[in-house]
């Protein structure tokens, strides 16, 4: 919602945290090592911090959770960095969107992290790790947290887990320290739930359609777990990484991942698909295919192209069907421009 040029762009990824340790040489001696000292950024989890620092962040993320609440945005954009304060109207638009759940609701905090950002200048990619690292990467205990160009200070990360609304959500707020104060600085707020499932209802179903070699089925569905895992993209714990890589070696070959495209033959053409993923949309969950197109300016043509690459990719993976309400193919032109359109899986013939 804010803070955009800060965030990595692109669905939630794992954070290389196994190849941090092998770089510096951590297996090869097993110990455990704290990565708070190891960069001019720096990472504390909430047990390192001076007990009054953790107290005032607490403190400071429970109360804009009680603007939120009572949907008081004018006190949050208050109580907001310059930046964001100038910029309010993404917060203010979730705020209202999400008010459903958070209005009556109870908030479970997190224990924060403080990540500091040194030097004069904005980091072009800052790599926070907070906590013990062994071996292997990420412990229990730890987390990574990737923010590009992000400007020198003091911010810390809360997660609140909402529950007793609508729907359970958790809110992420970043707060920035602003001489005694900690000022709002980003602001997350992100369904627990993706068509009324949680997470480990997505993992059970990703393990029964593996048993039933629905390969694509599952491995769609543990992407849907991994994003429903993770609070915010730029982040990554023991418990995703573990997910992360439980997803890679579902991974079917004949799927398009890291920028290698796949082809499908459809209506007579070939066409290059960029992307296949799960998306919510209301109370459904479809499966998106993203495909590329030299222009999509004439809409008609889309239109069929679109069409034409649902049926095909329904009849070459028909077990898409048991796992999925409806298929969503958007043509991407060179320029990320992109038209969609959407079929029900009942109307696909």
């Amino acid at each position: 919602m804010t803070l955009k040029s800060v965030l990595r762009k692109g669905a939630p990824e794992k954070i290389a945290s196994k190849m941090i340790a092998m770089v510096f040489g951590w297996a090869s001696v097993g110990l455990l090592v704290s990565a708070s000292t190891a960069y001019a950024q720096s990472c504390q989890t909430a047990a390192d911090m001076d007990s009054g620092a953790r107290t005032t962040i607490e403190s400071s993320a429970r109360r804009y959770f009680d603007m939120s609440a009572k949907g008081d945005t004018a006190s949050l954009k208050q109580n907001s960095i310059s930046a964001v304060a100038s910029n309010f109207t993404g917060i203010e638009s979730a705020v209202k969107d999400n008010q459903p759940s958070l209005s009556g609701a109870k908030a479970v905090l997190r224990p924060p992290f403080l990540l500091t950002a040194e030097g004069t200048q904005p980091l072009t990619r800052g790599e926070f790790l907070c906590g013990v690292f062994g071996a292997n990467g990420q412990t229990k205990e730890s987390a990574v947290f990737i923010l590009n160009n992000l400007p020198p200070g003091k911010y810390a990360v809360t997660i609140l887990d909402v529950t007793g609304g609508k729907t359970p959500i958790t809110l992420s707020l970043i707060l920035q320290q602003v001489a005694n104060d900690w000022k709002l600085a980003g602001y997350y707020p992100k369904s627990s739930q993706a068509a009324g499932h949680d997470a480990g209802w997505y993992s059970q179903k990703a393990k029964e359609y593996k048993a039933k070699s629905q390969t694509h089925n599952a491995w769609l569905y543990y992407i849907e777990v991994t994003a429903l895992s993770v609070p915010v993209d730029f982040m990554s714990t023991l418990a995703t990484d573990k997910l992360y890589d439980e997803s890679r070696s579902s991974q079917p070959p004949d799927m398009p991942v890291d920028g290698k495209t796949v082809d499908l033959n459809a209506g007579g053409k070939t066409f290059h698909l960029s992307e296949v993923f799960p998306l919510t949309v209301a109370n459904d969950l479809d499966v998106v295919v993203r495909y590329q197109v030299a222009d999509i300016n004439d809409n008609a043509r889309v239109f069929q192209d679109n069409m034409a690459v649902i049926k095909a990719l329904v009849t070459k993976y028909p077990e898409l069907k048991d796992a999925f309400a409806g298929v969503i193919a958007r043509a991407v032109d060179p320029s990320g421009r992109d038209y969609g359109t959407l079929l029900p899986m009942k109307d696909i013939k």
